[in-house]
C-alpha cells in the first residue's frame, strides 16, 4: 500500500474570539485551544464568565480582554494590549453582537433606536474590529478573520428587520474584504441559523426543537456544530476566502 503525504495543518498560534463568555464564542475558543492556539477571550460586560473559560481551556496562555465592539476606545486599548503581549494575531473571530426581537410586521416597533443599535452592534462594531486589528493579522501567518453571519441574512427571516439587515451587510462586507485584504487575510462569513443559546431573549428550547422538525437535517444546531465550520474556516480552506459557510441543517434550502 502506498503511503500517502499529508501536509499537516496550518494551526494560528494566536486567536481573538469577540463576544467568548458563551455560547458560539465559547465553543469556538474551547476547538481553537485543543488545535494548539493561544486564545484571547473577548468580552464585553462578563468578565467573570470569561475568565472561566480561560480557565477551562486546553494548553496555557489564554487571556481574557474586554473589548466593547461599539467603543472605538476599548477596541484600540485591546489592540494595543494583544500587540503587547502578542506582537501577532493569526485568527479574528468576530462572534459579539446582540440582537432585540422585533416582529417583521411591526414596522412602528422596530424604531430607530433599536434599527441603530442593531446595526451598529452587528455590522459596524466587526468591521471597526477588523480595521483596528488589520496590522497585527498581516503579521500573523496564513491569517484568517472569521465573521460569524446569520442565514437571516439570506432568508429574510429573523429576529428582527434590522438584525437580518446586518447580517446581509457582514456577508457583503466579508466578500468585498476578501478582496482588500488578499493576500495576506483570509476572510469568511460562516452563517448559522437557530444554535441553541440564550442569544436571542425569549427564545425557548421547544421553539427551537419545532423549527429543526422541518428542516433538511431534522436537528438543533449546536454552538460547538458552528465552532467545527469556524476552524475549518482557519485551518482547512487555506484555498477559499470571501464565501459564505451556512450552518443551518439545511434552512436556507
Amino acid at each position: 500500500m502506498t503511503s500517502i503525504d499529508v501536509p499537516a495543518l496550518p494551526v494560528a498560534k494566536v486567536a481573538l474570539v469577540t463576544g467568548a463568555s458563551s455560547g458560539i464564542g465559547k465553543a469556538t475558543a474551547a476547538r481553537l485551544a485543543a488545535q494548539g492556539t493561544t486564545v484571547v477571550v473577548g468580552y464585553n460586560s462578563r468578565g467573570e464568565l470569561a475568565e472561566q473559560v480561560v480557565r477551562g481551556l486546553q494548553g496555557s496562555g489564554h487571556v481574557a480582554l474586554r473589548i466593547a465592539i461599539d467603543d472605538a476606545a476599548s477596541i484600540a486599548v485591546a489592540v494595543q494590549a494583544v500587540e503587547t503581549r502578542f506582537g501577532r494575531l493569526d485568527a479574528l473571530v468576530n462572534n459579539g453582537g446582540a440582537t432585540t426581537p422585533v416582529p417583521a410586521n411591526d414596522l412602528d416597533r422596530l424604531t430607530d433606536e433599536i434599527f441603530d443599535r442593531t446595526v451598529s452592534l452587528n455590522l459596524r462594531g466587526p468591521f471597526a474590529v477588523i480595521r483596528a486589528f488589520r496590522p497585527l493579522l498581516e503579521r500573523g501567518s496564513q491569517a484568517a478573520i472569521v465573521n460569524v453571519s446569520s442565514i437571516a441574512a439570506r432568508t429574510g427571516v429573523g429576529s428582527s428587520l434590522a438584525y437580518l439587515s446586518a447580517k446581509a451587510g457582514v456577508d457583503a462586507l466579508t466578500i468585498a474584504l476578501a478582496k482588500v485584504l488578499a493576500p495576506k487575510i483570509r476572510v469568511f462569513s460562516v452563517s448559522p441559523a437557530g444554535v441553541d443559546t440564550d442569544f436571542v431573549p425569549g427564545r425557548t428550547r421547544e421553539q427551537l426543537e419545532k423549527v429543526a422538525e422541518k428542516l433538511p437535517l431534522g436537528r438543533v444546531t449546536t454552538p460547538d456544530d458552528v465552532a467545527r465550520a469556524v476552524v475549518a474556516c482557519i485551518s482547512y480552506l487555506t484555498s477559499s476566502t470571501g464565501i459564505v459557510v451556512p450552518v443551518d441543517e439545511g434552512r436556507h434550502l
